[in-house]
């Protein structure tokens, strides 16, 4: 008979720490989403593997981001997040992003200086570099292609050379779509330049500290 009463005394027990658990469970709040609520340094962080701290990347495979326009960051990721824009792997990442995140990175990332890649160059290619950078591409890239205020175009003067000829590769593979007028001036110099002059245009830019 002890025994009997001890065990039902054990499962009263269970049974009440059971719905005392229950009732706790029911009345705490949800856990907040993931991203829901990140600020935008939270938000960027999430860049810093591929992008570097604060968009300041360390590899040559990936653009340094700080300093980036903030429309064309918003630009670039939509249209990474739609599959308008080519890419490897920033389709599949733009989507766990919403607007009103993509602004507060493209924010972010404006707010940063830009820190021109270290990296070696050829000398007598960057001169020539210069000149074609002056015929074709300046009344864009202005001022070598360096980061100015208000400029809505892509970062060139001190960006990494092996991002850059990918990115060109793409271009010309029609991956992805060009700007009519780069469309018009890349034309124009590889029909007169061709591939060395490209070479000596990314000299050019890495030249650029």
């Amino acid at each position: 008979m002890a025994y009997k009463k001890m065990n039902l005394a054990a499962v009263a027990g269970a049974v009440a720490l059971c719905l005392s658990t229950g009732i706790q469970a029911a009345d705490a709040p949800a856990a907040p989403e993931l991203v829901s609520g990140a600020s935008a340094r939270m938000l960027s962080e999430t860049c810093a593997g591929c992008h570097g701290t604060d968009g300041q990347s360390v590899g040559p495979a990936s653009p340094t981001i700080a300093g980036m326009n903030a429309e064309y960051f918003t630009e670039i990721m939509q249209g990474f997040r739609s599959g308008e824009i080519y890419s490897t792997i920033m389709g599949r990442i733009a989507k766990g992003y919403t607007d009103e995140e993509i602004a507060l990175m493209a924010g972010f990332f404006a707010g940063k200086p830009f820190q021109p890649a270290k990296q070696k160059f050829d000398e007598a290619l960057a001169s020539n570099g210069a000149k074609l950078h002056e015929k074709y591409c300046d009344k864009c890239h202005a001022e070598g292609g360096k980061v100015l205020e208000g400029e809505e175009y892509y970062i060139l003067a001190g960006q990494w050379t092996p991002y850059l000829e990918n990115a060109i590769e793409d271009f010309k593979g029609e991956r992805r779509p060009m700007p009519k007028k780069m469309a018009t001036e890349f034309k124009k110099l590889m029909g007169k330049e061709a591939d060395e002059g490209l070479k000596a245009l990314l000299q050019y830019y890495a030249s650029q500290q």
